[in-house]
C-alpha cells in the first residue's frame, strides 16, 4: 500500500475535514490514513489484509496457508477468496432536520456524510457490495448494494447532493427502510437517534428480523453530550424551529442526567437485541468508527 500523503493525518481531525467540499477527496484521506494506522500498529489483533485472510484454525487446509504474512507476524493466517469474505453493507443515514445542529461547517450531518463516505470507499476496497438509504421522516433516496466504482461515486453524489432536511417525529420510517433490504447483510445506521428509546429498538429491530447485523453509530454534537456552556444559553428545536432560553448552570445537572439516561437506555436495548452500538461525538476521528466497522466485519467471518 503506498505510504500516506502526511497531509491526510491532518485531515483526519473532523473540523479540518468538514472545511473541504470534496467528499470522495475526504474519504479516500480517511481510508488511507486509516489503513496506514493499521498497518503500524501492534494492537490490532487481525491480519491487515483482513478481506483476503483469516487466522489458521486447526482442520483448514493448508495449502491455503500465507508463509509470507507467518514470516512477518509469527502467526499462521489462511487465504480467502472472494465468496468467503465479500458482504453485503447498508448505509443508513438520517438526513433530518436535527442533524443539522452543531457549529458550521462540522453539524452532525457533516460528519456523518464523512462517515458514510469512508464506510463506503473502505467497503468498496474489500470488494464488498455497498448501498445507502437517505431518510428523515421518509425515505429520501435508496440506492441497492452494488460493488462497481460506477456505483460508488453515484453514492457519493447522492451524499453530497444532500438539501432537503424535514422533520423525522418517530423513527417508522426505519421500518420502511428494513423492508427495502430483505437479503441479510451488514446495515449500518448513522443518526444522532433523537427519538425516544423504545420505538426506535423496536424500529431496529426490524434489521435483526430479515437476518442483518446491525451497526448503529449515534452522533451527537460535544454540547449535546455533555453540557458546559455558561451563561445564557438558547436551545432551537431544528425540526420545530421553538426556541427555550434558559441559564446553563440551572439544568446543567438535569440536562446532563436525562441525557446519560437516555444513552443508558438505548445502549442497553440494542445489547439485549444484538445490535452493535457506538457513540461518536463529533470531534471525535473518523479513524475510531472505521476500527469499530473493521471489528464488526471481521467477526462475520
Amino acid at each position: 500500500m503506498p505510504q500516506t500523503n502526511p497531509q491526510a493525518h491532518a485531515l483526519l481531525d473532523p473540523r479540518a475535514a468538514s472545511t473541504l467540499e470534496d467528499l470522495d477527496l475526504i474519504a479516500r484521506w480517511v481510508v488511507e490514513g486509516f489503513m496506514h494506522g493499521l498497518h503500524t500498529s501492534p494492537y490490532v489483533g487481525f491480519s491487515v489484509e483482513f478481506a483476503s485472510h483469516r487466522e489458521y484454525l486447526p482442520g483448514d487446509d493448508l495449502r491455503h496457508l500465507n508463509w509470507k504474512l507467518y514470516g512477518r507476524h509469527d502467526k499462521l493466517y489462511i487465504k480467502q477468496y472472494d465468496a468467503e469474505t465479500n458482504l453485503e453493507m447498508h448505509i443508513v443515514l438520517d438526513v433530518s432536520g436535527s442533524m443539522t445542529g452543531g457549529p458550521p461547517p462540522l453539524t452532525k450531518l457533516r460528519y456523518g456524510s464523512m462517515l458514510a463516505a469512508s464506510l463506503a470507499h473502505l467497503a468498496h476496497r474489500q470488494r464488498d457490495a455497498v448501498g445507502i438509504t437517505l431518510f428523515a421522516g421518509r425515505v429520501l433516496e435508496h440506492l441497492k448494494a452494488r460493488s462497481s466504482t460506477d456505483h460508488l461515486l453515484e453514492i457519493l453524489e447522492v451524499i453530497g447532493r444532500v438539501t432537503e432536511h424535514p422533520p423525522a417525529e418517530s423513527p417508522q420510517v426505519l421500518h420502511e427502510v428494513a423492508e427495502l433490504m430483505p437479503r441479510r447483510g451488514l446495515v449500518t445506521v448513522i443518526s444522532d437517534l433523537y427519538f425516544d428509546a423504545e420505538p426506535l429498538l423496536s424500529a431496529l429491530a426490524h434489521f435483526r428480523h430479515f437476518g442483518h447485523d446491525v451497526l448503529v453509530f449515534q452522533i451527537l454534537d460535544p454540547l449535546e453530550r455533555r453540557m458546559e456552556a455558561e451563561g445564557a444559553i438558547r436551545f432551537r428545536d431544528l425540526e420545530t424551529r421553538e426556541e427555550v432560553v434558559t441559564l446553563a448552570h440551572e439544568i446543567r445537572d438535569s440536562f446532563n442526567s436525562a441525557v446519560q439516561q437516555w444513552l443508558d437506555e438505548i445502549q442497553r436495548g440494542c445489547l439485549s437485541r444484538d445490535i452493535d452500538h457506538h457513540l461518536l461525538v463529533t470531534d471525535t476521528p473518523l479513524e475510531k468508527a472505521l476500527l469499530d466497522y473493521f471489528v464488526k466485519r471481521a467477526q462475520l467471518f
